[in-house]
This record gives C-alpha cells, sequence and structure tokens, in this order.
C-alpha cells in the first residue's frame, strides 16, 4: 500500500514558566515556535492530492491561534501540567487529530516543535 506524508509548517509566539526547572526558564520567558505537522495518507483525490498543503495549515493555525501570544500557564492544559515543549506538542497533536476527524483516509503523523533553531522535540502518537 502506498503512504504519502506531507509537511508543513505553522508558527506562534508565546510565553511560557517551567514550573519546577532549576534553571532560567523558572521564570516568565518567550519563545518564536515553529511547528512541523506531518499527516499521512493513502488516497488521491480526484486532482491527486491527499490533501491540500493549505488546508493542513489552516488546520493547525486554528490550533496554534489558541497558543500564540499568549502565557501559556493560563491556559488549560497548562494550568494542570508544566508547558514543556513536550507537553505543547503533543497537546498540538491531539488537538489537531481531533481537528482532522472528519478526513478520514488522513492521519496526524507527528508533530515536531522547535522552541529555538537548534531545539526541538518530535511527538508521534
Amino acid at each position: 500500500m502506498n503512504i504519502y506524508t506531507l509537511t508543513t509548517f505553522v508558527e506562534f509566539s508565546s510565553a511560557h514558566v517551567l514550573n519546577g526547572h532549576e534553571g532560567a526558564c523558572k521564570r516568565m520567558h518567550g519563545h518564536n515556535w515553529k511547528v512541523e505537522v506531518e499527516v499521512c495518507g493513502n488516497k488521491l483525490d480526484n486532482i491527486g492530492m491527499v490533501i491540500d498543503f493549505k488546508e493542513i495549515r489552516n488546520m493547525t493555525k486554528d490550533v496554534v491561534n489558541q497558543l500564540d501570544h499568549r502565557f501559556l500557564n493560563d491556559l488549560i492544559p497548562f494550568k494542570v501540567i508544566n508547558p514543556t515543549a513536550e507537553n505543547i506538542a503533543q497537546y498540538i497533536y491531539e488537538e489537531l487529530t481531533k481537528a482532522m476527524n472528519s478526513k478520514q483516509q488522513i492521519q496526524v503523523k507527528s508533530i515536531k516543535l522547535w522552541e529555538t533553531e537548534k531545539s526541538a522535540v518530535t511527538f508521534t502518537g
């Protein structure tokens, strides 16, 4: 069976505090996050696409707009769990998976969340 994996990016900015961290991240600080989204599917539509990249980006933007220019510690679920890159990546994965539920032939493969140019985490559900 053929599997097609599509990758696209969106960006957002936010601030957070990492409770329990022993370094500088225990104080409020911000990031310009880059979200790398991978979705996969095995069927092409009548014009030869799994899904339009623009549609993936728009669905991802709908999710990250909830985080953009916000203090993450004030948002659910980050009032309960630390807004680490790992937890943020999982949150984006889960929310995007819910948003793509109507696209039965497509699934979110992974979210790679870049905290800096040199540091990223990948969540695969």
